[in-house]
Order: structure tokens, then sequence, then C-alpha cells
């Protein structure tokens, strides 16, 4: 039985973005998560989503193996095609180990940035009584800010984990941040651990 009405949504912290070997990850990702203590933040945020059951949703982007779904224009997964890469139920988009799903939570793979689009993330969402979304994620310029904004067009009050989120420069981060401030509360993992749900 989930208590509460949050659910905490950790977005796109799997190889190809965050481990040291995925093409993503080259572009600065990696870099910035080890240096900003990124995986640690997340994982404090999971113990405690875990220790007071909140809802816990793990959204990983990819693709079916021809990538029949490929937005064939998009600038942000060119890369994907050309490196044959973020195929679903691979290495490249399982959740970085230091961040494993537990057997019972729940995984929504998705093909676009957004994990409202063409998912069944809002249906999990309702059908749980979800009122509010925390949310963690790498890009923070790209599925962080766009969950944001869909969050809050959908009636969701948002907060973000500024501390478990990264972009690919620490410039982009705090460029989307600013973004974000407008349609989300801002908190740290730590008030996160610490604040009564």
């Amino acid at each position: 039985m989930m208590s509460g009405k949050k659910a905490l949504l950790v977005m796109d912290f799997i190889n190809e973005i965050v481990h040291p070997e995925g093409v993503y990850a080259c572009e600065g990702y990696y870099q910035q998560t080890q240096e900003r203590g990124v995986l640690k933040n997340v994982a404090s945020a999971l113990k405690h989503a875990r220790e007071q059951q909140l809802l816990i949703i793990f959204i990983v982007v990819g693709f079916n193996e021809h990538y029949e779904e490929f937005p064939p224009h998009s600038r942000v997964f060119a890369p994907a095609r050309a490196h044959s890469v973020l195929k679903l139920d691979t290495w490249s988009t399982q959740v970085h180990e230091d961040l494993k799903p537990l057997d019972d939570e729940i995984i929504i793979a998705k093909s676009r940035v957004s994990p409202f689009y063409q998912t069944n993330l809002e249906l999990v969402l309702r059908t749980q009584g979800i009122e509010e979304l925390i949310l963690t994620g790498v890009s923070t310029e790209h599925v962080v800010l766009a969950t944001t904004l869909e969050g809050h067009d959908r009636d969701f009050i948002v907060t973000v984990l500024e501390d478990a989120c990264s972009a690919v420069t620490q410039e982009r981060h705090l460029a989307a941040m600013e973004r974000i401030s407008l349609t989300a509360n801002i908190r740290s993992t730590a008030h996160f651990v610490t604040s009564s749900l």
C-alpha cells in the first residue's frame, strides 16, 4: 500500500547517459553527474521514498530494435540511431546499477523527451491518486523541464530536487532550473529526505 499523494520519478538514469561508456554520457552527462554527486543524491531520495512507501516510477528512454518509432528529424535522438544505442532491453537502456529498481517498482519506457507522450504514466498516476510529482532526472534541460511543464499543465504539483538532476553542462543545468522554477517548487535532496510527508 502506497502512502501519501506523492510519487518519485527517477528519469533517464540509464547506462547510455550516466555510465562512462555511454555515447550520451561522453557528451558531458557522466562528468556532470559525477562532479555534482547526482547519483548519490538520487539514491538517497530513493531510499527515503521506499521507507515512506511512496510510489516510485523509473522512466527510461529507448526504442525498439529496428527504431520503428524513432523521430527522424530529432537532433536530440540522432546519436542513438547513428551509434545503434538506446535500444530497449539492452545494457544501453538499463537503469544504472547504483539506482537499480526493486522488483515491484514501475518502469515506464518512452520514445520521446517527455514521459507523458504516448505512455501510460498519467494513467498510473491518476489511478494511484497522485497529486504531487517529485522529479529527479538527467537531463535537466530535456526530460526534467518537459516533465515539469507537462505535469503543471495536467494539474499536478511539481517539485524538482535540484541536486538530483544534471545537464550536459552546469550552465545548461542552471538555465533550465531558472525556467523550471517558474512552474515548480525547487528543493534539495536533503530537504526531501528530512521533511515530513
